[in-house]
């Protein structure tokens, strides 16, 4: 099947770029002595985790359950980066760590607690509130003694600790990333530094992103990157600058509509993007577009050279996370040849 006759609104991923993005990123953290756990929510897909791994990375993060079930049973060691506080939860959590390498994160002793109950030897690190204040025990006397709660434990084994910042990932400019980034890693390495002064061992710190990446691998302390969009990028990293990752993932649109000499429409809308960015997608070939929101399924474009009726148009998404998310297939092209269908 040749790209241009697939159904749209389509997924789609240039592979050679893909492979060329994860191959860089390796190679650089590779190269600085640091580990790289790519965090799989970017993209969801256990063929594009294997590739990251057979590259050189020592497992993926995962934000739900629902990714951790799909990587652990495709063999993949997993650290769930969000908390979790439920015992179904817990108790899937606990089953799957019997059958994979699984790690946990707690940032509250009552989530130690969830899981010292449940019988079940686990690896657990204590994630650190480093300024977004989203999950993370804050860097105080707090994560002290929980980090003390957890190696105390007869189950649980403490494997030291996370630190992320969201904001940090898209503060435009390098300068300015730069600034932010290692202020904000400042303050886990105090709490790294003070729990191996109490010979607590907190040597693995993990943390990072694909906005950050080439300033987080120059943090001494730092030991594991989490970098996630590289592989497949998006117009917010785009906008950040300085990223320098290709675009392998857009949405293939036809124009469905061109009853109007100013604008046309297409068939992708919110169902075939995010919409969590104040900026939509990129039409591709057309310099000066601009994409409308026109409903759940349609979108507006407006351009000095509008498409024909029937022509198709690729997109770069506002962010790639949510806009994967949306489809449950995704067509992988060499060129202009889709080689493989990825489902999720």
């Amino acid at each position: 099947m040749r790209k241009h006759e697939l159904p749209t609104p389509a997924l789609v991923v240039d592979l050679d770029v893909m492979e060329s993005n994860i191959a860089a990123m390796q190679a650089a953290v590779s190269g600085a002595g640091k580990a790289l756990r790519p965090h799989a929510k970017a993209h969801k897909r256990v063929e594009i985790a294997k590739r990251q791994i057979a590259a050189g990375a020592n497992g993926v993060c995962c934000a739900t359950l629902s990714e951790m079930e799909s990587m652990v049973s495709a063999g993949i060691g997993v650290l769930l980066t969000t908390p979790v506080a439920s015992r179904v939860k817990v108790d899937r959590i606990t089953q799957l760590s019997k059958g994979g390498d699984v790690t946990v994160v707690v940032d509250h002793p009552y989530q130690v607690d969830l899981f010292e109950s449940t019988g079940v030897p686990l690896n657990v690190l204590v994630d650190l509130d480093i300024g977004d204040h989203r999950t993370g025990v804050p860097c105080d006397e707090r994560a002290i003694a929980l980090a003390r709660r957890v190696a105390a434990s007869p189950l649980l084994r403490f494997g030291g600790l996370q630190a992320y910042s969201v904001s940090g990932s898209h503060t435009v400019g390098h300068a300015e990333r730069l600034l932010h980034s290692t202020s904000a890693f400042a303050s886990a390495v105090m709490i790294q530094k003070e729990l191996l002064a109490i010979g607590l061992d907190s040597t693995r710190l993990t943390g990072g992103s694909t906005g950050t990446w080439d300033i987080d691998i120059q943090i001494p302390e730092l030991t594991e990157l989490q970098a996630g969009s590289y592989p497949l990028m998006d117009v917010a990293y785009g906008k950040i600058g300085g990223v320098p990752f290709g675009v392998a993932m857009t949405v293939l649109a036809t124009v469905i509509s061109a009853s109007h000499p100013e604008r046309v429409t297409v068939d992708a809308g919110f169902k075939a993007f995010s919409t969590d960015r104040p900026f939509g997608p990129v039409a591709l070939g057309l310099p000066g577009a601009t994409w409308q929101w026109a409903g759940d399924e349609h979108g507006f474009l407006f351009a000095e050279r509008l498409p024909a009726m029937g022509e198709q148009v690729s997109f770069v998404a506002p962010h790639c996370d949510p806009t994967v998310n949306l489809h449950e297939k995704m067509y992988v092209c060499r060129g202009e040849e889709v080689v493989e269908v990825w489902t999720r």
